[in-house]
């Protein structure tokens, strides 16, 4: 068992709130993070349909049992019993007093504003960052890790990556999915699932899916709603602020974890994933969810973009920190060009003096200054600080 990179953010977090919520992905890993982290807290699991009728009959009498707190797990799945903790951590003003995770972020989030606002802290846990990953095994190949994903069992236990996505989708995404749309035509959600992996890194064209899997435009928009309520996909924003050129203002869409992408593609070894023509995408989604973990990790609000304008003129990852913008391009090529430098000297002439030098990450191994990033090394050790 290793400790994740968010542990000292959920420990300090719980010295200054009464609740810590922890979000994410199923099987990210959160029941893990918060029993080891708190193990001398009670532990109830609101899945357990005993533990949740009880919770649900008779909630003022459910927490008169546990006095000083406990770790309330998918909190989701209950979220009516967030109204009488307001009135529990404000009458005993206990920091660090439940532990609450939660698999479907609207639900938990609609909640906290309406009971929970100023009383709790939020993070989130994504599947295995880079520097979890070297835990089990010191040197990396990208493609390795793109095709295989970094959900926390399939390290812990040595699961096999096809069987494990195989039930994952079973289990996870199709039931929860359920749970909150009615979906008529599950083979056709199934479809869908697949296109939107063929589409990974690409601008959201909403009727082109609708067309493609034969359901409406506003079909497409509730189920991709409900992919990023489960933290299966994510949506990369365009950035457009103070930009007078004409910009795309549709957001790309990504997977949280790549293995499950491959899955949906029949992607199933770092020699499939090499040689796809989606590889590209599949790299810069690789490179984009290592990012955005590791913000989470620190706790941090991502503000993470990409810009493109409508003559096609792309900046793959734009990080803002502090007003600065921080331009990235992600290219899965192993020889490093001075093209690379391109498109993100095009953006320092639009935002002027509100951007910085900007890193250039590809899949060589040479390193030729503090901007240009080889893959090499980030899997060696870890991602560069994006310094501004």
């Amino acid at each position: 068992m290793i400790t994740r990179q968010v542990t000292l953010e959920l420990i300090e977090s719980a010295k200054e709130y009464p609740v810590v919520t922890v979000f994410g992905p199923r099987q990210s890993g959160k029941t893990t993070l918060a029993r080891t982290t708190f193990p001398d807290k009670p532990y109830f699991s609101l899945e357990d349909p005993d533990i949740r009728m009880a919770a649900e009959t008779d909630p003022r009498g459910f927490l008169q049992e546990i006095p000083q707190g406990a770790i309330l797990d998918e909190i989701q799945r209950l979220p009516m019993l967030l109204s009488y903790l307001q009135g529990i951590v404000d009458e005993k003003q206990i920091k660090g007093m439940f532990i609450l995770t939660g698999s479907h972020q609207p639900d938990v989030h609609q909640a906290i504003s309406q009971t929970l606002a100023g009383r709790t802290a939020l993070l989130t846990l994504l599947p295995f960052s880079l520097s979890e990953l070297r835990n089990y095994k010191q040197d990396w190949e990208a493609y390795e890790i793109i095709a295989h994903g970094s959900f926390p069992r399939l390290h812990q236990e040595g699961l096999r990556p096809d069987r494990f996505y195989n039930g994952y989708v079973q289990t996870y995404v199709e039931r929860d999915l359920r749970t909150l749309i009615n979906v008529k035509d599950l083979d056709q959600f199934q479809q869908f699932l697949t296109l939107l992996a063929g589409r990974v890194g690409q601008v959201l064209n909403y009727s082109s899916l609708a067309n493609d899997v034969g359901v409406t435009g506003t079909s497409i928009k509730n189920w991709i709603s409900v992919l990023k309520a489960s933290f299966v996909v994510f949506e990369l924003q365009p950035f457009f602020e103070n930009i007078k050129k004409r910009v795309i203002k549709s957001p790309k869409l990504y997977f949280t974890d790549t293995g499950l992408a491959c899955h949906f593609l029949g992607i199933e070894t770092p020699d499939q994933a090499r040689r796809d023509p989606l590889r590209g995408s599949l790299y810069e989604n690789f490179i984009i969810q290592e990012i955005l973990k590791s913000e989470h990790n620190q706790g941090k609000r991502p503000q993470l973009y990409f810009y493109r304008d409508t003559h096609g003129n792309e900046v793959d990852l734009v990080i803002k920190k502090q007003r600065k913008l921080i331009p990235v391009e992600i290219k899965s090529a192993a020889t490093f060009s001075r093209h690379f430098l391109k498109e993100i000297e095009r953006f320092k002439t639009i935002t002027q003096d509100r951007c910085y030098d900007g890193y250039v990450l590809y899949d060589g191994e040479d390193k030729f200054n503090l901007q240009q990033v080889s893959i090499q090394n980030i899997l060696k050790h870890g991602l560069p600080e994006m310094r501004i």
